[in-house]
């Protein structure tokens, strides 16, 4: 028995192994096109921008009523979208079939218990894995753009600080040292768009200006269900769903003790 299970095992193994390396190929196939009309649809646009208006103007109306033109405008538009949903698909069709193979293998040849008992459970698995992988990025994503929040208002301080030194001093050292620290009259108050952007944030939240995070934590849950792509089937519930992720982490503790000085 033992060995009919390790003869089995193996065959399992191979079966994954040859599986994983077509869906490989397949999926890499399916990327390169979606890669390739992509660039093909940028180089359209960047056509557009370099005089193509005037002669779609011109030409408009009889290459938008030629069907050929018609149904490649509309291929390039629509096909990127589906492509990159198709390549999802394909990667948890991938991963849920070759994980439950790989394991139950490994289950029959060193008898190893496998992690679960169906694909679906494989599949869940790799669902969790992908939204913790997005949970990540993001995160990754906000504190660089707080990085980059902290570093401007540093700045700014710096720039407000030589202007001060330039009009007690004069052009003496301290107004030598501001220009070699090459700031020239580039610098732009930061107040105002971080203004604009944690007044958007709330606008979307759909709190007060003046809200703690208590209240800002409770519209967020609030507008988070509403929303997640698992409860709103609607075809903008992904867009709005991460809109409201993001001005969540805009409106943390250091943003709105920032705010508030600023007002």
């Amino acid at each position: 028995m033992n060995i009919f299970n390790k003869i089995w095992g193996k065959t399992l193994y191979g079966i994954a192994s040859v599986t994983s390396v077509i869906f490989d190929v397949f999926i890499g196939i399916v990327e390169f096109i979606v890669g390739l009309v992509i660039n093909i649809g940028r180089g359209f646009l960047a056509l557009i921008s370099m005089g193509g208006c005037l002669l779609i103007m011109v030409l408009g109306p009889a290459l938008l009523f030629n069907p050929i033109t018609f149904f490649t405008i509309l291929f390039l538009v629509i096909f990127p979208i589906l492509g990159t949903k198709f390549v999802s698909y394909l990667k948890y069709i991938r991963y849920m079939i070759t994980e439950f193979l790989f394991d139950h293998a490994d289950n029959l040849i060193n008898g190893r218990k496998a992690e679960f008992g169906s694909f679906n459970e494989y599949g869940n698995k790799y669902k969790r894995m992908e939204e913790e992988k997005r949970r990540k990025e993001q995160q990754r994503r906000q504190a660089e753009e707080q990085r980059q929040w902290e570093e401007r208002f540093r700045q700014w301080s710096e720039y407000q600080n030589s202007q001060r030194g330039n009009n007690y001093g004069g052009y003496g050292s301290y107004g030598g040292n501001y220009q070699n620290m090459g700031y020239g009259n580039t610098y732009v108050n930061p107040n105002i768009e971080f203004k604009n952007k944690y007044e958007k944030s709330c606008d979307l939240l759909g709190v007060g200006y003046e809200s703690d995070k208590y209240q800002i934590k409770l519209a967020y849950r609030k507008k988070a269900k509403e929303y997640h792509p698992d409860l709103n089937k609607s075809p903008d519930a992904t867009t709005m769903f991460q809109q409201i992720n993001n001005a969540y982490e805009f409106l943390n503790d250091d943003n709105i003790e920032r705010y508030k000085s600023i007002r």
